[in-house]
């Protein structure tokens, strides 16, 4: 991992400006069974963020109960005793009915769950108790939530920017659906990333030095949790013309695609959970039924996928429960070919969804350079021999199958952040579900469809439908369409294929304001979009026309203003003052009468221009499929999710609050038997303490068990002012030693300071008076001061025992050196100013000339370093002499 976050270094260029410290941007690979964060912050390109227990992923589990949230792990185990309050595999719940395929196939999963149909919204709510009611993106929600404070956690600040990844099979319901579950959770979704091409950019990131301007194939075989894609994409360096010239960029474009979104790891888990189930009943040791049981089937299924996983290294492994049901523990051998033998059906489906990748791309299997495993699931050896049967080649297992999906996510939430700048790496993904525009076409036509988004076309892209035949209001609807290339049971659980109705209004007003033989109706034209989240939306309305008119039809005020603008500026010229010549001007006068006569007689030729009108519509939105939560609903579930928060705080400053007292006293009760601690307090002191810890600790393990957070933390303050003077006098005992040290180094080091420094005063080399004789006395008594009383206070603080008020403190040790130390910087300072002083050479007068004497007063080591002095200052336009004769330390350091 280290190695792949050297090499991503050179693409991701961290802290464009001075406000990156408080930037940071972070993505959520959010799968069924585990969610994993990354994050970018400045100073850090790419990294995974840890949870709680230092782990790189977290089990998406939610558990609610006694008004207690716990997520992940601890979320868990609460699912073990209490299966009906833990909630998991909550992405296969995002917009469905109560009808629909997959929720049918999840309640027969597990049977503990109580889901009720929304029938306000069309979607399905899971019943907590008789009065709450959790919709899937208010569970989802707070997965999110706990997500975001992990990354919060690892970068040190808000963060609120993020790249959710998806599955590939996710259709326009769900990913709208798991926005708003973002938005619940404060989330600003940067872009819905599917999986498929979060784990391409993270691989081509590190392969780019193999890019060539010829497309090179790679098929991705994804197994989760729930499901499996397989995905070809073709990488390839490409020519774009941006910013006025060519650039080359890696590409990545998504080219086929095909899964299965029941094929995953859940699904050999729950057959083996049900075998296991099978193997307890058959041994009879309890009457009751283990399916009929809620807490054993939990236990089954945890068991079920720690042997699942140990199967795929191991050919056999023992299942082994203490206290299945009725406290009779269960323990039975399972063998790989047991294993393989559950699944014979479900290892056979694996060839589909690459034949249907294959299919979809239209590109042999013979051209596809290399096959990438990718999820947990892959790792189950009979997958991979399935696979391979299938591809004919080796199986590339150089990715990071947990995280790779997270890498690519979040090295586009850096890139499509304002706070970081990324080599440009341009994606393309491509639509799996076609869309077509569905319209009547006028009074006994029928029914009219066009193609919107065809299979494998790219996105984000806008397209524009025109309709020429409609004078009148009318209706469109999207549709899902041309599924030919999905199985029936795909179909089925693709949920309703009619998404969404627009009437479109205003058509009539428009069409009769645009009457005349010189308008042409071109038709009404509705443009979409489909963004890089994959989510489809109309983004313009309106009626157009083309319209001929002439030059003085299209004459308007703004003409008429450009004609005036003209004149004023071309009356400069043709007031320019001329020499006159009356026989030039009537020759001019001439040749402008004919010019004149010529125009009248030749009828003027008027060209009609074409202008385009376009009149903006209105377009009202009927949802066909399951309702977005409105504001009030928004509102609502803001406000509970709201109140679980403010729980989780204050049961986590009560958990802290606990933690700390309890550790105080421990610790506190240990020091007073080190004669470290024991030492330093008196005896009654230390009754007193003692005392007081094994009072707290009774009462932390009897009445105060239930005691609030304030509770504790008066009682912590309590303790530590009754330990202060105790724990101040360890302090200065154990640091005294080293803080005398350093004031004896400092003394040491001053002293020889002070005996170089005589040797520059006037009195002892005139050439070299850096310092007057009273700053060296100065810092001599200072230094004689500081000594003298450095003996007399250790002197005094040996005669005292370790519980007696301290004399000699470390804070009174710093002070003294930071007087010497002053004192010394400024005679430092002062040297450093010092420049020597300029001779003048005697003129004297020989033979009425002017002669100079050489100098006798310098040496040529002297001139020397006058020589290499003016060499220092030169450029200097003036010197200024610094000798401060400062009468007292204040004068001195007020001067400095």
């Amino acid at each position: 991992m280290k190695l792949h976050l050297a090499l991503a270094i050179p693409f991701l260029l961290l802290a464009l400006n001075k406000y990156a410290s408080g930037l940071a941007v972070m993505s959520i690979d959010f799968g069924s069974e585990w969610m994993k964060i990354g994050i970018v912050s400045p100073g850090v390109p790419m990294e995974i963020a840890l949870n709680k227990e230092s782990k790189r992923k977290s089990p998406a589990v939610l558990s609610l109960r006694d008004d207690v949230r716990n997520i992940g792990e601890d979320a868990q185990t609460v699912g073990i005793r209490f299966p009906k309050s833990a909630y998991f595999y909550l992405l296969e719940l995002l917009g469905k009915n109560i009808n629909h395929p997959i929720v049918e196939l999840y309640k027969s999963r597990f049977p503990y769950y109580e889901i009720v149909a929304d029938e306000e919204r069309g979607t399905i709510l899971l019943k907590h108790d008789d009065d709450v009611f959790y919709s899937p993106e208010e569970l989802i929600a707070q997965l999110l939530h706990k997500a975001k404070e992990i990354a919060e956690q690892n970068a040190r600040q808000p963060i609120k920017e993020c790249v959710i990844t998806v599955p590939a099979y996710f259709n326009q319901v769900e990913r709208k659906a798991l926005l708003q579950a973002a938005q619940l959770a404060d989330i600003k979704v940067l872009q819905l990333m599917n999986d498929h091409m979060a784990v391409a950019l993270n691989y081509g990131i590190f392969h780019t030095k193999d890019f060539n301007e010829t497309a090179q194939y790679v098929m991705f075989f994804d197994m989760g949790a729930s499901s499996t894609t397989v995905s070809i994409v073709s990488m390839q360096n490409v020519k774009v013309k941006e910013r006025g010239y060519t650039e080359t960029h890696p590409q990545i474009s998504v080219v086929g695609l095909g899964y299965d979104r029941t094929l995953g790891g859940l699904e050999l888990q729950i057959r083996l959970r049900d075998y296991l189930a099978k193997k307890f009943n058959a041994v009879k040791k309890t009457k009751n039924d283990v399916f009929d049981n809620h807490r054993s089937m939990a236990k089954l299924f945890k068991e079920a996928g720690r042997v699942k996983n140990i199967l795929s290294a191991n050919p056999d492994h023992y299942a082994q429960i203490e206290g299945l049901l009725d406290d009779e523990d269960f323990r039975v051998q399972v063998t790989r070919e047991d294993f393989e033998d559950l699944a014979g059906d479900f290892f056979d489906r694996v060839a589909k969804p690459v034949e249907q990748a294959l299919a979809s791309s239209g590109i042999a299997l013979e051209f596809i350079n290399q096959v990438v495993l990718v999820g947990a699931g892959t790792r189950v050896p009979k997958v991979q021999e399935k696979l391979q049967e299938v591809v004919k080649m080796d199986l590339a297992k150089n990715l990071n199958t947990d995280e790779a999906a997270t890498m690519g996510a979040v090295y586009k939430a850096a890139d499509l952040s304002t706070g970081f700048q990324v080599k440009k790496f341009i994606t393309k993904d491509a639509v799996i579900f076609p869309l077509q525009v569905f319209f009547e076409r006028g009074e006994n036509n029928g029914l009219g469809k066009r193609t919107l988004f065809g299979l494998m076309n790219f996105y984000p892209q806008k397209k524009t439908v025109t309709f020429s035949k409609h004078s009148e209001d009318f209706s469109i609807t999207l549709n899902y369409a041309q599924l030919e290339h999905l199985s029936s049971v795909e179909i089925g659980n693709l949920g309703s294929l009619n998404l969404t109705e627009f009437d479109l209004k205003g058509v009539q007003e428009a069409m009769s304001k645009n009457v005349g033989d010189n308008i042409q109706n071109k038709g009404v034209k509705v443009q979409f979009g489909m963004d890089e989240s994959g989510i489809l939306s109309l983004t313009n309305v309106e009626a157009s026309f083309e319209k001929s008119v002439t030059d003085e039809d299209d004459e308007g005020t703004l003409s008429k203003l450009g004609s005036t603008i003209s004149k004023l500026f071309s009356r400069d010229e043709e007031e320019k003052p001329v020499q006159e010549d009356p026989e030039v001007e009537q020759k001019v006068e001439n040749k402008t009468q004919e010019a004149n006569k010529t125009a009248e007689a030749q009828p003027k030729e008027v060209k009609p221009k074409v202008i385009n009108v376009k009149e903006p519509l209105q377009a009202i939105e009927k949802i066909l499929t399951i309702k977005r939560l409105n504001k009030q609903q928004i509102e609502d579930a803001t406000n509970k999710l709201e109140k679980l928060n403010k729980i989780d705080q204050q049961l986590y400053r009560r958990a802290s609050a606990l933690n700390s007292l309890e550790s105080f006293v421990i610790d506190v009760q240990n020091k007073l038997y080190e004669d470290e601690y024991s030492d330093c307090v008196l005896p009654e002191d230390k009754e007193k303490i003692i005392t007081a810890c094994s009072e707290t600790s009774d009462w932390l393990y009897e009445d105060g068990a239930d005691a609030d957070a304030l509770t504790y933390e008066t009682k912590l303050a309590g303790l530590k002012t009754l330990t202060s003077d105790l724990f101040k006098r360890v302090f200065e005992h154990s640091e005294r030693p080293q803080a005398v040290l350093a004031l004896r180094e400092m003394l040491n080091a001053s002293t020889h300071f002070m005996v170089a420094s005589r040797n520059l005063t006037k009195e002892k080399n005139p050439e070299k008076d850096v310092y007057t004789e009273t700053e060296i006395e100065t810092l001599a008594k200072l230094i004689k001061n500081t000594e003298e009383w450095l003996v007399k206070q250790i002197a005094e603080q040996d005669k005292l025992k370790k519980h007696d008020n301290v004399v000699l403190s470390v804070k009174i040790l710093a002070d003294k050196m930071q007087e010497l130390d002053r004192e010394v910087k400024y005679l430092v300072n002062k040297l450093k100013m010092w420049r020597p002083k300029k001779v003048e050479k005697p003129v004297v007068e020989e033979n009425n000339e002017t002669k100079e004497e050489p100098s006798t007063t310098s040496t040529k080591g002297e001139e020397k370093e006058e020589e290499a002095a003016e060499s220092t200052n030169k450029g200097e336009e003036t010197e200024e002499k610094v000798t401060p004769t400062a009468s007292s330390d204040e004068e001195k350091h007020s001067e400095l």
